[in-house]
């Protein structure tokens, strides 16, 4: 096993730095008092290549692979990451069925648009009754002459108020278990198609979630993506890649958690010198970055694995666990470095602290993943 960080993921990584620097930055404070995301950074970023990173060329990709797509969520992460998660959304979980599964006509009309930021989509997956347990979804699909009716409700589905398309999981034939779903593609503005209720929620302020609700939404026959049977596997498919792709935003907003909280102990005073020179703070500091790094080299590890074709479902899973526990652990640790200071919006380790909890939760559970582990050691 041998992988490395190249000189041109160097070069890649710098210039998302000066990119997440020059046009996320100025527009983090707004768009978080607003609770509302950005939507002109779609074009920039898809201008720069940003959301296309993993697909071929052809499609309007780049060709650069899972380790630069986890590189792009770490370093936007670093400046915001409810930002960073709109447009990783629209470049992965709402991309990645039409590329992986659609045929090119369904590529041409949807996915360029998308990578080149002209489109925002979603991912509808999770439902009021069924987050982790995929086959628990009640959204169904049956057929209506030549194309299908829609029906259901999802929740919790990320850039849902500001999509101009939504790929729908929806079940064609419930007795046929989990063999039965099928995915879809839905058009904004189709008729019974209402993703416009916002959910307010503790962290991510820039990024929009919300719910769709599906009412006899009839969409043509060439609005399916794939087979109409075998849409669970499709979707695991799906998720194996986002579990590396969260695993880098939980790594960033860890590491800004980490830069602000090292800053803060250089420059405050308390008992007569700076508290960076107290052991206790030097001690906590280096438990940050031991788990900081820890972190990086597991998903390094597991997008290095997705490129070379090798399927890293367990560790992907181990990327995921860890480093999405770890940000709780270091936004705690790096809150406390600074007092009274830590609870208040003067800085924005408030902010990191309230982002990481959301990355324990979306792309599964930590249970789920050490279910995922457990069954990879064949206990």
């Amino acid at each position: 096993m041998d992988f490395k960080i190249s000189d041109e993921l160097v070069a890649f990584r710098e210039s998302v730095r000066a990119f997440a620097d020059r046009d996320v930055a100025p527009l983090v404070d707004e768009a978080e008092r607003n609770q509302r995301t950005p939507v002109e950074l779609f074009g920039k970023a898809g201008k720069h290549g940003f959301l296309g990173l993993r697909y071929p060329e052809d499609v309007g990709g780049a060709g650069a692979g899972m380790v630069a797509e986890m590189t792009l969520r770490m370093e936007l992460s670093r400046v915001c990451a409810g930002i960073a998660s709109a447009l990783s959304v629209s470049s992965h979980l709402g991309s990645y069925p039409i590329f992986a599964f659609g045929d090119a006509e369904q590529k041409e009309r949807w996915l360029k648009p998308i990578l080149a930021g002209e489109k925002i989509t979603c991912f509808g997956l999770t439902e009021p009754a069924a987050g982790s347990d995929v086959r628990g979804i009640q959204a169904t699909a049956q057929k209506n002459g030549s194309g299908w009716v829609l029906n259901g409700r999802k929740i919790f589905i990320t850039n849902s108020p500001i999509c101009d398309l939504a790929i729908i999981i929806a079940y064609v034939d419930k007795d046929a278990g989990i063999d039965g779903m099928a995915i879809f593609v839905v058009d904004q503005g189709t008729a019974g198609f209402d993703s416009s209720r916002r959910l307010e929620k503790m962290g991510h302020w820039s990024s929009e979630i919300g719910e769709i609700v599906m009412e006899d939404v009839e969409v043509p026959s060439e609005n399916l993506l794939g087979p109409e049977r075998g849409g669970f596997k499709r979707v695991m498919q799906t998720l194996n890649g986002g579990r590396i792709i969260v695993a880098g935003g939980a790594i960033g907003v860890a590491e800004a958690a980490f830069d602000s909280a090292r800053k803060y102990v250089a420059e405050r005073d308390a008992f007569g010198k700076k508290i960076k020179d107290f052991q206790a703070v030097q001690h906590k500091l280096a438990d940050i970055a031991l788990d900081i790094q820890a972190a990086k080299h597991l998903t390094n590890w597991a997008a290095w694995l997705y490129d070379q074709d090798r399927n890293p479902s367990w560790e992907a899973s181990m990327a995921k666990l860890y480093s999405t526990e770890m940000v709780l652990r270091v936004t705690d640790l790096a809150l406390r470095l600074f007092g009274g200071y830590g609870y208040i919006q003067e800085f924005p380790i408030e902010r990191y602290y309230r982002d990481a909890r959301m990355f324990n939760i979306v792309e599964g559970v930590s249970d789920i993943h050490r279910n995922i582990i457990a069954r990879s050691l064949s206990l």
